[in-house]
Order: C-alpha cells, then structure tokens, then sequence
C-alpha cells in the first residue's frame, strides 16, 4: 500500500483495471490488452494492494466491483478516454503509412482505380502512391513496394492474380448502325479497328493482325486503323463508338456488365500473358504492402467467380 497520497499508481494498472471493470471480466480484460489472464490477475492484485482495498468481489464465473471499484471506474474513464482522444490525434498524423505501388497504365485505369477505394476505406492511415507506366521498375532500387506486371507467365514471376483472354468489342451503339453490319468477322472490312502499339514487337500494331490471321483472315483489309500508345485509349475510343477494339478480358469485363461495350461475334480466346503480385524483398513484408497485397489475390478471386 502506497503511504504517499498524491503519488499515482503504475498506468498499466489502471489502464487494466479499467479493461476488466468494463467488460466484467478477467478473461475478456486480459484479451483486450493482449496479456494472459494470469498476468492480468497479477495486475489486478498488484493494484489492490498499492491501493490496500480490495476492487473487486469474486463470484462463482462473475466479477463484481466494490465501492471502491466503482469509485475508481469513474475516474479511470473520465481520464483515460479522453487521454486515448488525445493521444490519436497527436499520433495521427505519424500513422500515415505510405505504400508504393507500380503497375502499367491499363491495368491501373481499367482495374485497380475503379476498384482502389475499397482497399483504402478498409485501411485508413495508409497512402497509396500508385506509377501507371510501362517501365519495369526495380523494387529495392527505385522504391516500390509492390508491383503488377504483365506480360507472359514465365517471365513476370511473383503471384498470378489471372490470365488473360481476348474478344472483340464495340460500343452498342456501334453495333446498332444501320446498313454496317457486325456478324461475323469478315465485317471487319467495313469497320474501323482500334489498336495499340505492341512495344515488344518494335513498335508495329499487330494485334489485330495476328488475331485475324488466327482465324485464317489475313486477307481481310479494315477500312481503316486507329492506333493508340496506351491500351486504355484504345477502350476509350471502343466505348465512344469510334470502331472496333481486341478487348482483354478481365480489364474490361465491368464494361461488359455496365453494357458500355458489347461482344458483336466470336468467343474469347486466352492467351499466354498473365498478370502477377510481385512484392519487394525489401518492403513487401510490411503490414500494409501485405494487406494490399491479400486484398488484391482476394479481388482477383472474387472477380473470377
């Protein structure tokens, strides 16, 4: 027992002995400041005894305060709830986590950003910074914590979040023309094709051709080409009805849903891309990179079903 009047218990003491006088139970008090029950027990005695009173009345499975406990329950939590307040609000602007996140254009446009705020409203406090581009960044070098890339399955590596697979699309509108019909692919030839530039075949736009020649098609000329750097220009100008563009699946399967692009012909066919999760080896076990990280493999999941 402490002899000293104005001389304040340990604040761990109070701080537990308000955990278990709320909750009305050790067992849960003991949960709540992530200690076992036994060592809040010993907090609990340890209180008493600086206080040289008892808090508590033990009952069989329950827990009753005394006069004194309930005396002390008031001040602990006129004090301690505001001090917590307090305390957040001084904290909160060091909580800020910041995650680095790159990726390529189309992928951040037409999949992550439509879906990014959910991630953010689950995680407050953290900041993501996204890089939309076609570089492949160098993680610990230049500072990412994570990274979507795409391109074939053998030379991406990390965590596949799905494949891809490629159909033909167009805006309803398109489709509803008159006098231009859009049945089969041989109506290509009246249409204009939306491309984007294959930088890894030097630059050329073969999409289109080599999906025609797949179909043994080679020999069916558009009425002309429009060609885009970026993929998600090109889906743009498919939505605003300007021609015809390879859709890849599953980026532009909300567009499907919402009705803004319409399948005219044909099945989608898959091919070798795919896009994975690849988390730095430097960063990527931080809480935050890890929960974007689950939050993505759960996303892809459930777009799949």
């Amino acid at each position: 027992m402490s002899t000293d009047p104005g001389r304040l218990p340990p604040l761990d003491l109070l701080v537990s002995f308000e955990a278990v006088a709320r909750r009305g139970s050790i067992t849960q008090g003991a949960a709540e400041r992530f200690i076992t029950q036994s060592a809040m027990s010993r907090q609990i005695q340890a209180l008493e005894e600086w206080l040289g009173t008892p808090l508590f009345e033990r009952r069989h499975r329950a827990l009753a305060l005394t006069e004194a406990g309930r005396r002390l329950l008031v001040a602990c939590t006129q004090a301690l709830v505001p001090l917590r307040d307090t305390l957040a609000d001084i904290r909160a602007p060091q909580r800020h986590l910041p995650l680095a996140v790159t990726t390529t254009p189309s992928f951040a446009a037409l999949w992550l950003i439509p879906r990014l705020a959910g991630f953010t409203r689950e995680h407050p406090g953290v900041d993501v910074r996204l890089d939309a581009t076609f570089e492949r960044r160098d993680l610990v070098r230049d500072g990412f914590d994570l990274a979507v890339r795409y391109g074939p399955a053998a030379s991406v590596g990390g965590e596949r979040l799905f494949g891809e697979a490629i159909v033909p699309v167009c805006s309803p509108a398109l489709l509803r023309q008159r006098g231009v019909p859009l049945q089969t692919p041989a109506d290509l030839a009246r249409h204009t094709l939306l491309q984007v530039i294959d930088t890894s075949a030097n630059g050329m736009p073969v999409e289109w051709d080599t999906w025609l020649q797949a179909l043994g098609l080679a020999h069916v000329a558009p009425r002309s080409r429009l060609t885009f750097s970026n993929y998600n220009e090109t889906i743009a100008a498919a939505v605003a009805g300007q021609g015809m563009a390879l859709g890849r699946r599953p980026l532009i399967d909300a567009l499907l849903r919402k009705r803004q692009l319409v399948v005219p012909f044909g099945e989608a066919t898959d091919t070798t891309r795919v896009y994975a999760l690849v988390l730095s080896p430097t960063t990527g076990q931080r809480p935050e990179a890890r929960a974007l990280a689950q939050w993505l493999l759960a996303q892809a999941k459930a777009q799949a079903q």
